[in-house]
């Protein structure tokens, strides 16, 4: 360290000291939250809705009768589930395709609360039973 602050690498080294203790600690949540649902059903009920929950997020983003900050948090969600890059790769096995899952039915109970029930059932694209097992999963 210099006598007149830390250098530029210091600094580099601490965020990215930081970014990767967070992103450990998410890692240990979502592996966390899959041991608490032992049944892979659920799980595979997630992943075959995954094409629903993306048009479900789009409409929902595109209604201007949501709230600004929820259509950011959906906007964001929707570059997450079509990004490449996740938290947990999907190569690993169950972890992979769990925090994808688990991050939704977060943002979707967030959307839920914020925007209705009604917001979610009036734009849902998929089956009735879809839309029963998104609202299991999402604790709506």
């Amino acid at each position: 360290m210099s006598p007149t602050g830390p250098e530029w690498w210091e600094i580099v080294l601490a965020v990215a000291g930081g970014i990767l203790l967070l992103w450990l600690v998410l890692v240990g949540l979502l592996w966390r939250s899959a041991r608490k649902q032992p049944d892979p059903t659920r799980l595979r009920d997630a992943l075959r809705l995954i094409p629903d929950v993306v048009r479900l997020l789009r409409r929902l983003a595109a209604d201007r009768t949501v709230s600004p900050g929820v259509r950011v948090w959906l906007l964001v969600l929707l570059g997450y589930l079509l990004s490449p890059i996740d938290l947990v790769p999907d190569f690993i096995p169950v972890l992979g395709y769990a925090d994808d899952a688990i991050i939704v039915a977060l943002v979707l109970r967030f959307v839920t609360r914020r925007a209705g029930a009604e917001a979610v059932e009036r734009h849902w694209p998929g089956t009735p039973q879809g839309l029963a097992v998104l609202r299991t999963l999402a604790g709506i």
